[in-house]
């Protein structure tokens, strides 16, 4: 008991965003043809516990929104979704927006979801690639599973899935009930790339009792804790030692063997001799890439840009290998991680750690004062980052160690 109090105590003063500035948010849901409002349409910010209602005459109020870019989001039925990008900061007079829905037409009505005879198989595959398999993605279930249709290529392998208005989770492991509008997944099994889109919205569910209460609040901390969102804010907030973290340069270099092997394939089998051919089955066990670790610690400067403006941006080369101490891995996480330790290659590490990968998709990418990145494709994550998925999913306004 006293180490999770010391333990909730150390991330209230070391990390960011606790006494973040606030701002109000007011704005307007109407018709984008007519410009008529649309009363008692949803409106959410998304990846937030942030939502309402609007009135009779179409308006919202979000009175206290800590400050970051958001995308607001309204829905409405037989409309297609709204949304716009604003960014609050602290300011005397509320920020304002409209979010104008378009008609989805008469044909929304007549969707119609074919059987399929192998749904249920496939349904179970999509959950589990969308889960994960923590073990608080384990406790987490979709509850309008017949909204939600899954397809598989018979070429490809491809999977992909797509909900007619919101795939609606609860999760029981962080007392989260999810809504994922427009949401659309795809998973490649060849590539292993796993992508989706959609605006989700989170809602408090109501706890038991106090005991299930305080285990929500111990299991958002334990997913929290290591994760990609707290490695961001402390970059933001220049406390990754405090926090925990030790960031490492990777370099990767091509296989040229792989490399020649590949361009092998590409020719008619026909064309190639039998030491060719001999080679080709050699394939699937020869390494793409080498990935070399240097183990010197990166100084904060080596991943961090402060713009002159204030604005602060991961910047950096190669990849970067992210470990975080003081925590052991979910029990159901088993790929290999790294041993080695910066100060003596003879040296392991602690056996609380968790290892992150993590490649910018571009030159560089903003972060916010809530730690969330300003263009979230800027980045891919893999490793223990990459086994985290929807049972660790927080709210943007989560706020570690807070009691409710």
């Amino acid at each position: 008991m006293l180490r999770n109090s010391l333990k909730t105590l150390l991330f209230l003063l070391l990390l960011p965003g606790l006494a973040l500035a606030q701002g109000r948010l007011t704005g307007v849901v109407q018709d984008s043809a007519t410009h008529q409002p649309l009363a008692f349409a949803s409106v959410f910010l998304a990846n937030t516990t942030l939502g309402a209602t609007t009135t009779e005459q179409g308006t919202f109020d979000f009175p206290k929104v800590p400050a970051g870019t958001y995308d607001v989001v309204g829905s409405y039925v037989g409309y297609r979704l709204g949304k716009q990008s604003i960014t609050v900061g602290k300011a005397a007079a509320p920020q304002q927006v409209t979010i104008l829905l378009g008609s989805s037409g008469p044909q929304l009505g007549e969707v119609v979801v074919e059987a399929n005879p192998h749904r249920e198989e496939d349904f179970k595959k999509f959950t589990s690639f969308f889960f994960g398999e923590s073990t608080f993605s384990r406790q987490c279930k979709i509850t309008n599973p017949k909204d939600i249709v899954v397809y598989i290529n018979d070429s490809t392998k491809e999977l992909t899935a797509a909900a007619k208005n919101f795939v609606q989770v609860e999760n029981m492991a962080l007392g989260y009930r999810l809504k994922y509008y427009g949401m659309f997944f795809t998973y490649n099994p060849e590539t292993q790339n796993l992508g989706f889109s959609g605006e989700p919205v989170f809602a408090e569910m109501t706890p038991r009792d106090a005991a299930q209460q305080k285990q929500w609040e111990a299991n958002r901390l334990t997913a929290y804790v290591g994760s990609f969102g707290h490695f961001t804010n402390s970059v933001y907030d220049n406390s990754l030692r405090a926090n925990g973290f030790l960031v490492q340069k990777v370099r990767i270099t091509p296989n040229p063997r792989f490399e020649r092997l590949e361009r092998l394939q590409r020719r008619p089998l026909a064309a190639l001799s039998a030491a060719e051919r001999d080679s080709l089955t050699k394939l699937d066990n020869v390494q793409p890439a080498f990935a070399t670790l240097y183990p010197a610690p990166l100084p904060i400067d080596s991943i961090r840009q402060v713009a002159p403006d204030g604005r602060i941006f991961l910047r950096f080369t190669d990849e970067l290998q992210v470990t975080h101490f003081g925590e052991a891995p979910d029990a159901n996480y088993t790929a290999p991680m790294a041993t080695l330790g910066p100060e003596s290659p003879k040296k392991p590490f602690p056996a609380q750690r968790q290892v992150s990968r993590l490649v910018l998709l571009k030159p560089k990418a903003e972060i916010e004062a809530d730690g969330s990145l300003r263009s979230a494709n800027a980045v891919s994550t893999n490793e223990y980052w990459g086994f985290e998925r929807v049972g660790e999913f927080l709210p943007l306004d989560y706020q570690p160690g807070a009691i409710k």
